[in-house]
């Protein structure tokens, strides 16, 4: 993986389950993976099973796009030929409602124009 994220990085995300009350709209989008036509959006992170809960867009196949689990190490082995699943070093956390790809994939307006 490029830029994998530091444990100190990691310990910046919110812990599993603690945004369960929190509406998928309004949820922060802390960090952004992606390869070719997939994209990883991480809103909580557990350290311990080095899992995230976010939304995932696999092939560019923005109708079966969901939010689910995805693992750290799974993304790390990610590859194709010589490319690997980059972490985007220029993302600003951003709820879920202002990222493009997701308000596509879900249906729903975006409230800000912010192409992430």
């Amino acid at each position: 993986m490029w830029n994998k994220p530091t444990d100190a990085e990691l310990r910046t995300l919110p812990p599993l389950y603690s945004s369960e009350s929190t509406p998928l709209k309004e949820k922060v989008i802390h960090m952004h993976f992606f390869i070719g036509g997939c994209d990883w959006y991480a809103t909580e992170y557990d350290q311990q099973d080095k899992l995230f809960f976010g939304f995932a867009i696999l092939n560019n196949d923005l109708e079966m796009a969901e939010w689910g689990y995805f693992s750290l190490p799974e993304l790390a082995e990610l590859k194709s030929s010589f490319v690997e699943v980059d972490r985007d070093l220029y993302w600003n956390p951003t709820q879920a409602q202002n990222v493009e790809r997701i308000c596509e994939a879900q249906g729903w307006k975006q409230l800000n124009k912010i192409k992430n």
